[in-house]
């Protein structure tokens, strides 16, 4: 990859950036310039991450945050309008994987966890963020989806039905800001080296999959001032960007 400074001066939130794609991602922006908003349960991974963010020269601001609380959700708007008064960028990575089981057998709790942190978090996110986006001179919002929403294999229905929501929730806000200078699209990020993965596979190999770092790059291009790709998907898989 190379090194460039696109994101210089440019505030950028990162949800689940206390490991995985979302920890990698929270690294790859403040290595382009940006002053990062890490929101993550973890404290622990938080701080980790601010020790490596420090190393590189930049800065962040750490929100230990529950992604279900949403009224935490609307003080962390606030609080960045007080701050900043705009949000550049927004990087909708924190996901839960939830049961794999046939979908008559989910407890209630489990389904409703889910779609909490998978589906409602994000609709919770834009209705908080929506505005400070606006405001950017380059307002630009990526969200962290799969493919299967798609491919809803038997077993996945509770993640895939989250995904498939969040996909088409994500598809109608881009027709709304259309003519705003946000741009939004969504990323599959496919099979990754992360803790996701493993507990989802569990016999699977980690050492051929790629890393979060591999994949971060690709994610962090979508909060480019330059991107002008619009209510799309980009697919790690392909490589390319296609319709939703």
């Amino acid at each position: 990859m190379t090194e460039n400074n696109e994101l210089e001066g440019r505030n950028v939130l990162v949800t689940g950036a206390s490991r995985g794609i979302g920890y990698a991602a929270a690294l790859e922006a403040a290595r382009r310039g940006a002053h990062v908003i890490a929101v993550a349960r973890t404290v622990g991974g938080l701080e980790d991450l601010d020790d490596e963010i420090q190393k590189l020269g930049g800065s962040t601001t750490l929100v230990p945050l529950d992604l279900r609380d949403g009224e935490a959700i609307d003080r962390l708007g606030a609080a960045i309008f007080e701050r900043w008064g705009h949000l550049d960028g927004l990087v909708a990575n924190a996901g839960q994987l939830g049961v794999l089981s046939p979908v008559a057998h989910i407890k209630p709790d489990d389904f409703d966890k889910v779609l909490a942190v998978n589906v409602t978090a994000n609709y919770r996110l834009l209705r908080s963020l929506d505005l400070l986006l606006r405001q950017s001179e380059a307002g630009r919002a990526v969200f962290v989806s799969s493919s299967s929403a798609r491919s809803a294999r038997p077993f996945w229905g509770l993640y895939a039905a989250s995904k498939a929501a969040l996909d088409a929730m994500i598809k109608s806000y881009a027709g709304e800001v259309v003519q705003t200078n946000v741009r939004t699209n969504l990323f599959y990020p496919g099979a990754v080296r992360t803790a996701m993965r493993a507990k989802a596979m569990p016999g699977e190999n980690p050492e051929t999959l790629p890393t979060p770092e591999a994949v971060a790059p690709l994610l962090i291009d979508l909060l480019s001032p330059a991107l002008q790709e619009h209510g799309k998907l980009f697919d790690m898989a392909t490589g390319k960007f296609e319709a939703i």
